[in-house]
């Protein structure tokens, strides 16, 4: 399986929120609706994400944008301008100066005027419709250029956003899904992208095999022998280049992937933790919860309690 499939395998948008902004300069939005993911571009004009805890990233017109929930930030005309609008769940297009309602339709927001920027976004608004290895696996902002891009242009995006029609959020969920898929996979194929070492450790074909091995049987008891046997190497070999490539020894990788697999039960299914716990490789309730703990900080029946709260929360 190839990269953009082992991150995507799992997400399926459902009931995702679209918005189309038209803006008047100088405009910025406070963005603190709570997405664990949202995907923006611009369909006219230029903006910058501006992430709390990191440095500005324009988008232009066509470029899709990838932003991370647990990353505070805002959408702005120009990096210093201050927020004078608050985007929440409740509440995505507030009254004030440079933005106002249109009656219809209600995925609009703003009325068109000559020199005024036009935002199209989009989120998925329940984290369990993305798995845990494709938040980690993305940074807090990505950004992924106009140029090339297989998705269709913002404008038809904006078109069909724009529509009220039978099966609309059904279509608009579809879309959703296109997009982050489109994003990821031009984020691949960049070769000077910051993608994460796993994802381009698949194309090599020692390695690659190994990674597949552990992703495909995660509740096999392996160790770096077995796993060089299968792989056709020596032990040594293999923990050396799997180090090199991926920058973790193959059962630390292991270790973490069990976990990831975990988190994503616990949050999916009424599985118990023991049950869980034997299908990702460990032999019972209380060999999952201390590795759990280590690497999560946290128990696999906390970690449940918070999920469910944000489900009923989202």
């Amino acid at each position: 399986m190839d990269a953009v499939s082992e991150l995507l395998a799992e997400v399926r948008a459902r009931g995702a929120v679209f918005r189309q902004t038209i803006m008047r300069p100088p405009w910025a939005l406070r963005m603190a609706g709570g997405a664990p993911l949202t995907l923006a571009t611009m369909v006219r004009g230029r903006a910058w994400i501006v992430p709390d805890q990191h440095e500005p990233v324009p988008i232009d017109v066509g470029d899709i944008a990838v932003i991370r929930g647990d990353a505070p930030y805002a959408v702005a005309d120009a990096p210093g301008t201050a927020p004078s609008l608050v985007v929440t769940s409740a509440d995505y297009c507030p009254r004030a100066e440079g933005v106002e309602h249109a009656p219809r339709p209600a995925r609009t927001c703003g009325t068109a005027s000559e020199g005024a920027a036009v935002l199209v976004s989009g989120a998925f608004e329940r984290r369990g419709a993305l798995s845990e290895r494709l938040l980690q696996a993305l940074p807090a902002v990505l950004v992924v250029p106009a140029e090339g891009s297989p998705f269709p242009s913002g404008e038809s995006l904006a078109e069909e956003v724009a529509r009220d029609r039978p099966g609309q959020q059904l279509v608009l969920d579809r879309l959703l899904d296109l997009m982050l898929v489109s994003a990821l996979r031009s984020w691949f194929d960049n070769p000077d992208a910051n993608a994460p070492a796993w994802c381009r450790a698949l194309d090599d074909p020692v390695v690659g095999t190994a990674l597949r091995l552990l992703h495909d049987a995660p509740a096999h008891p392996w160790t770096v022998a077995h796993l060089a046997a299968e792989v056709g190497v020596s032990r040594a070999a293999l923990a050396r280049r799997f180090t090199t490539l991926v920058g973790e020894p193959p059962m630390s990788y292991l270790a973490d992937w069990r976990i990831t697999l975990a988190a994503d039960m616990l949050r999916e299914t009424d599985d118990t933790v023991g049950t869980i716990a034997r299908k990702v490789g460990y032999a019972n309730a209380f060999a999952l919860s201390v590795a759990f703990k280590r690497l999560r900080g946290t128990r696999p029946s906390d970690h449940r309690s918070s999920e469910s709260a944000q489900w009923r929360a989202g």
